[in-house]
Parts: structure tokens; C-alpha cells; sequence
């Protein structure tokens, strides 16, 4: 046998085979006894019919077919072994010549782990750029602290007005006649949410308790209930409570009531510190994306399709778990939207390929530098793992897998790497303030929306080792 091996595009492999015409008259002969075991004709044993029995009975294409598939299967795996080739996907054959008496020759084309070819991704001209924190930004988190210590007072010397806390009650009307879920007695409302029909509220404004108003509104045309969408209504609502945010006042008193702080010196100096840790740990994620978004800027790779394809699938089910953790189902997001899923799938596939292309690259980088993970390292994620999801069996039988376990180790490579790096840098300059982590003691390295994700779809991490993949590709 002898085989070729040339480069496709989108990161894939096209090899061509010659076989000699002994290997298909060998692989026939083995066709026909395992069709004469299977197959039923009178006068003979099975596996005891002759080959032109064997033919008149299921037919010489069959056979030929079979003697093939053999033929191929054997030839495809020995030479991915021969040219040290892990594929992704299974392979598509094209078969040009399988006649008996002539060489075999066939094709066959597989998507494999691109090449990545690194530029510079760490000699770069930029540095960590730190938020200053000064009074304002401290009198601003203790405005936001007052606001959610803030009562409700009743409001009686004065119209309604954005912002208030009001309860309304409301009649509709659509041609004279009321309509389904026109009506109610009482409905809180925050003044200027626009809660209800867009322009709704603005009639509200100016009110005082007790008094009423009367309106005419159009539904928008893309209103959920089809039968009012874009219609006309009529409305009568009464404004029947009216309250405002009252915030307490910002004292000393006020500092111990939400914590043991001596006075509201000792706040506004946790304040103050909290903001400043919370501006270097920002500074060091920022400062960490530009170094990724450079060292992809510089590497070279052709994305193959199939990485694409997968990394589109988890941001699905990303996608899908963020609208349950809202209470929204899938479907009825997509026909809110009025998408197609191939049409949001359309919609994710640039961020996929960026996604993808960040994985691949940094999986190089770390391979450059020789950041290893050791199995310590995964074993101790699996246990964070267990416990984090410990009802949720098929994520933790992910987790537990060989394909789960290179997410976990590829991930850690990814996140240690650019670290690495980072730390590089603040060592070649160290008169640059420290940015520590504020994750630095965090449960898990692993994101466990990812994670969680890769599971669900069982997808393969496009940056993972080839080690990850237990056994090659077919043929189809």
C-alpha cells in the first residue's frame, strides 16, 4: 500500500491511496464468507457457499461494497498511524478505481488541529492602566449605599413624578367594549420603567394621590397579544398611592447601622480600599485580555470548520442556560426574536471563530513556554467539580471522562500561561505597582458556564492535546 498526504484548506488533510489488485481480490474472497454466514441459500452450509452462488444470491455490487469498506478501514487507520495524523472528524472517501485485475485507489478527506505559527506575544509596548480612586467615586458607592437603605414615604404635597413608587388602577377599552387583561384595581409601578405600553406612564406624570386621567394610546405593532397589537385603547387610571425613595441621611450614625465601622471616616476608608483592590484587579484582567488579543493578532492558523461548528453549539447552550436562569424558554425566545436557530447560529459563528482562535493560540503559547498541568492539578478540579455539581451527574460523569479531564487540564494551561506571562511582566518591571488577583483564592480555575456547556453538548475543547481524543476518526 502506499499513501499520500497533502494539505486542504480549512485546516484539513487530503491523502490518496494505491492498493495492488491482490489486496481487493483478498478482500472479496473475506467478503463472501461473511455474507455467505449471514445470508440463507438453499444447499449449503453457512459459510460453505462458493463465491458465484454467493453473487447470484445478494448480487456482485453488495460484495464489492463490503470488500471496500474493509479495504478502506484498514488502509485509513494504518495511515494515520504511518503519518502521525489525529483527525477531528470522519473522513470523506472518494473512490476512483475498484475493479478487480487493477490497483485500488482511493481518497479521503479529514479536518484536522490546525497549525498555529506564533508571532511576538510578548514583546508588546503596552502596560496596566489603573483606575485612580479619589472622593467622588467613594461619595458615589455611598449614594448607592443610601439609596438601598432608602424607605418609602407617601407622597402628598405633590404630583407624581419619574422615579416614584406608585399603585394604580385602570379600566381599558377598545371600540367602546373592555377587553381581556384591560383592567385592574391595583398594580404597583416605578414611575418612567415603562412597565406597561411604551408612553403609558407619561400620562401619569403630575398626578396626585386620588385624582384620575383618561387616554388614548396605540399598542405597539409588535405587542405580544396579537389581538391588541396596533390597536387603539382607551384608558382610565387612578393614581391610588404615591410614594417616594426617601434615603437616610449619610452620617456616622448611618455608617454603623450597615456594619462595625466606629464612624463614617471608618466607611468611606473601606470604601475607598475596596475600590482601590477592585481597580487592580481589573487593571490585571484588562491588562491580561491585551496580551491574549496580541498574541492571536500576531499567530497564523486556518480554522478548521468542525472547532467552529462545536464552539457554536456551546455558545448555544450557553445561551439557552442564561434564558432558564431568567425563567424565558428557548422556544419562545426564538419566536419573540422571530429567528430561526440556524439564523442564531448564524449570529454566533463570528464569536465562535474568535473564541476558537483565542483557545488554539494559547494552547501554543503554553506549549512554548512549557506549561505543564500535572494530574494533581486535574484531580483536584474533578473534586471541586463533584462537589460544585454533585446532583448533576452528567456533568460530573464529563468531568470524570477522559474528554472532561483534558478540559480541565487544557483550561488550566490557557489560564496559567497568560499569568505567566502577566508575571513576567511585572517582574522585567518592578517598579510598577503590584495588580494582584482578587480571584487568586477562587474554588475553581475552571468557568463553569464553559464547563457546564462542554458537557451538555459534548463537544471537544478546540484547544485541548490530541491526547484528549481516545480513538481516530472513521470513514463515511
Amino acid at each position: 500500500m502506499s499513501s499520500t498526504v497533502t494539505p486542504a484548506p480549512r485546516s484539513s488533510l487530503k491523502l490518496r491511496f494505491e492498493l495492488p489488485p491482490e489486496q481487493l481480490t483478498s478482500a472479496i474472497d473475506e467478503a463472501v464468507r461473511h455474507i455467505s454466514r449471514r445470508t440463507k441459500i438453499p444447499g449449503f452450509r453457512p459459510g460453505k457457499a462458493p463465491r458465484p452462488i454467493v453473487e447470484r444470491a445478494v448480487g456482485r455490487p453488495l460484495i464489492l461494497d463490503e470488500a471496500m469498506d474493509h479495504l478502506i478501514q484498514h488502509a485509513y487507520r494504518d495511515a494515520l498511524i504511518e503519518h502521525d495524523i489525529t483527525p477531528l472528524t470522519n473522513a470523506d472517501v472518494e473512490i476512483e478505481q475498484a475493479e478487480e485485475g487493477k490497483p485500488v485507489i482511493f481518497s479521503a478527506r479529514v479536518q484536522v488541529r490546525p497549525e498555529v505559527k506564533l508571532g511576538d506575544y510578548k514583546h508588546f509596548n503596552f502596560k496596566p492602566e489603573i483606575e485612580s480612586i479619589d472622593a467622588s467615586k467613594v461619595d458615589k458607592v455611598l449614594e448607592e449605599l443610601a439609596d438601598q437603605h432608602a424607605t418609602l414615604a407617601p407622597v402628598e404635597d405633590r404630583g407624581a413624578r419619574t422615579g416614584d413608587y406608585a399603585i394604580i388602577g385602570y379600566a381599558g377599552t377598545r371600540d367602546g367594549a373592555p377587553f381581556e387583561g384591560g383592567s385592574t384595581e391595583r398594580m404597583p409601578l416605578i414611575l418612567g420603567q415603562e412597565r406597561l405600553i411604551p408612553g403609558f406612564e407619561d400620562h401619569l406624570i403630575g398626578l396626585r394621590p386620588g385624582e384620575s386621567t383618561e387616554f388614548e394610546i396605540t399598542f405597539p405593532a409588535d405587542y405580544g397579544e396579537t389581538s391588541l397589537a396596533g390597536q387603539v385603547a382607551r384608558f382610565k387610571v387612578d393614581l391610588r398611592e404615591l410614594r417616594e425613595k426617601v434615603p437616610p441621611a449619610v452620617d456616622d450614625e448611618f455608617a454603623r447601622s450597615i456594619g462595625s465601622f466606629a464612624d463614617l471616616g471608618a466607611l468611606r476608608a473601606e470604601i475607598h480600599a475596596r475600590l482601590e483592590r477592585n481597580a487592580l484587579d481589573r487593571a490585571r484582567h484588562e491588562f491580561s485580555d491585551k496580551i491574549i488579543e496580541y498574541g492571536v493578532a500576531n499567530a497564523t492558523l486556518e480554522l478548521p470548520d468542525i472547532l467552529v461548528d462545536q464552539e457554536v453549539e456551546v455558545m448555544h447552550d450557553e445561551f439557552r442556560a442564561s434564558l432558564a436562569r431568567q425563567g424565558i424558554a428557548a422556544e419562545a425566545y426564538l419566536k419573540v426574536v422571530e429567528k430561526t436557530e440556524a439564523e442564531l447560529h448564524a449570529e454566533f459563528r463570528p464569536n465562535a471563530e474568535k473564541r476558537v482562535k483565542v483557545l488554539l493560540v494559547l494552547s501554543k503559547v503554553a506549549e512554548a513556554e512549557g506549561v505543564v498541568i500535572s494530574d494533581a492539578d486535574v484531580d483536584a478540579e474533578v473534586g471541586r467539580a463533584r462537589e460544585r455539581y454533585g446532583s448533576d451527574r452528567k456533568t460530573v460523569a464529563y468531568f470524570e471522562s477522559a474528554r472532561g479531564r483534558s478540559f480541565i487540564r487544557s483550561t488550566l494551561r490557557r489560564s496559567r500561561v497568560v499569568e505567566q506571562l502577566v508575571n513576567a511582566w511585572l517582574a522585567a518591571h518592578p517598579d510598577h505597582p503590584a495588580i494582584p488577583h482578587l480571584e487568586d483564592d477562587a474554588p475553581s480555575a475552571v468557568p463553569p458556564s464553559a464547563a457546564e456547556a462542554d458537557a451538555a453538548t459534548g463537544s471537544t475543547d478546540p484547544g485541548a492535546t490530541p491526547e484528549a481524543d481516545a480513538s481516530p476518526a472513521a470513514v463515511r
